[in-house]
């Protein structure tokens, strides 16, 4: 949600005055759009990754606090459970410092946070879904200290009224409830950040929507969920369950879940932060001092305080953000829809090809959103999560395609085609998206090895579930400070 709230029981009075002040909000956000008051000469990209802390034996050790102290960085910052932490890279241009600086700068700042929280027992794993988490891992005492985290669990079962149904069908059947929102804790995520123009925000949008499933399919890292194995992305059906506000009798009537992949393409970033109002009342009715029409009279730059948080509790796979950075505007997409890991590598692979297959089709003469059904892009996303690398995908002019192919035949070449009008050369971008061309060569990810190397260790040298679920845990660990692409690592 990006900020920390008090601990506080809300009023009627509350929530209406909050109602009032998201109109507000939206009413100057529309105005500033009109006006183009934003930054985007010198546009960014960011990075956030959200990672798991284990203990000596890989399970989960809830040591963030610990954690967060020993390191002793404002880059990091605690998440949702106690085994979980999150590391914000310092935004940048894309093609800034030469082709290694982004990779150094995080692998520098991951293994500084690693020496600190192995000198407290704890350690760093960046994977969609711990393997060795079980359901007694994500009761209310592994919620974080932070109040923001209490105070929405509250809110959000108090909205629903009942526990949560926890229900994924995959290799194997996962039927499960939750009395808190602390399994949504398990799900953890890369978020790529782009900076973009108000003018151009709706077309980078709706490109990432559109590449959504294809993303997902080829970083899939998530087959194993509470001991059992079942979507090769488990993390999207689990994140969309463990945060739904909604009974069943609230689900028929239509209303939206809030995480959500949207309902249509878009011509503007107002229409996403207009849905939110429209359809989703506030968790968090907190209201700022601040009167933005008072302040864009003003000549000052609103932060649009009562916006932007209600924006933070509806979790879109691609959410729009609006930030002030030394008091100018700007506009970003978070693409949210990737797991973290294997590898520092991997990471940035997936990024190159986001950033430049997104790119490329934003400059395309007909866009791709246009001869492509928004209901068939959040299809894609969820049969990309189930099957991962093995799913056969809907794209315009190819039909039911494997990924691969889609991938190796069309889209690979249009990411180098988009990284190239960005400014990065062919020895740039070679390395980085030819792991993106290897993983489909080779038909492996990060879920294919967990699957395989779990199989392994339980179906062939006969070791009991938890204990391949450890070890393979270990060896991915092992792997991972290597910092060798998934695809390369042997099952053994």
């Amino acid at each position: 949600m990006g900020r920390d709230v008090p601990a506080l029981v809300f009023t009627r009075d509350d929530r209406r005055q909050f109602r009032n002040k998201m109109h507000m909000c939206l009413d100057v956000l529309a105005r500033m759009l009109r006006e183009s008051r934003f930054d985007f000469e010198r546009p960014q990209v960011g990075l956030e990754i959200e990672l798991n802390l284990v203990g000596p034996g890989a399970e989960p050790a809830m040591r963030s606090t610990d954690a967060l102290e020993a390191i002793a960085d404002p880059s990091w910052s605690s998440e949702l459970g106690r085994f979980n932490l999150e590391i914000n890279i310092a935004p940048r241009r894309l093609t800034a410092g030469g082709p290694d600086s982004w990779e150094q700068e995080i692998r520098d700042a991951l293994n500084h946070a690693e020496e600190k929280a192995a000198a407290i027992g704890a350690h760093l794993i960046m994977i969609g879904i711990l393997p060795t988490l079980e359901l007694k891992d994500v009761g209310l005492a592994a919620l974080s200290e932070n109040p923001r985290y209490h105070l929405l669990n509250e809110q959000i079962f108090a909205a629903r009224g009942e526990d949560l149904l926890i229900a994924v069908d995959g290799v194997e059947r996962l039927r499960t409830y939750a009395d808190t929102i602390t399994p949504e804790a398990a799900c953890t995520s890369t978020q790529f950040h782009l900076q973009v123009s108000p003018d151009e925000f709706a077309d980078y949008w709706n490109a990432a929507q559109a590449i959504a499933g294809v993303q997902v399919a080829l970083a899939a890292n998530s087959p194993f969920l509470f001991g059992k194995e079942l979507w090769r992305e488990t993390r999207i059906p689990l994140f969309e369950q463990a945060t739904d506000t909604r009974p069943d009798e609230i689900k028929v009537q239509g209303v939206r879940p809030r995480v959500w992949f949207g309902e249509r393409w878009i011509t503007t970033v107002f229409d996403l932060f207009e849905e939110n109002a429209r359809y989703f009342p506030a968790l968090l009715p907190l209201c700022d001092d601040e009167d933005p029409q008072e302040t864009l009279e003003g000549g000052g730059t609103p932060g649009l305080a009562e916006l932007t948080l209600h924006n933070g509790t509806i979790y879109r796979w691609n959410r729009p953000v609006y930030a002030v950075v030394d008091g100018v505007p700007h506009l970003r997409v978070e693409n949210r829809v990737l797991p973290a890991g294997p590898t520092v590598a991997d990471i940035l692979s997936n990024g190159a090809f986001y950033y430049g297959l997104t790119r490329a089709l934003v400059d395309e003469d007909r866009p791709v959103w246009s001869r492509m059904s928004f209901s068939a892009a959040e299809d894609n996303l969820h049969t990309a999560a189930r099957h991962g690398i093995d799913a056969e995908l809907y794209w315009p002019g190819m039909g039911e395609v494997p990924v691969t192919e889609l991938v190796l035949r069309r889209l690979l070449p249009l990411a180098h085609r988009g990284l190239e009008l960005g400014g990065m050369d062919a020895a740039w971008r070679e390395p980085l998206l030819g792991i993106i061309e290897q993983r489909c060569v080779t038909g492996r990810n990060g879920a294919v090895w967990q699957s395989e190397m779990f199989h392994h260790l339980h179906d062939v040298i006969h070791a009991d579930r938890p204990v391949a679920l450890r070890r393979m845990t270990q060896q991915y660990i092992d792997y991972m400070h290597l910092n060798a692409p998934a695809h390369t690592w042997p099952v053994e």
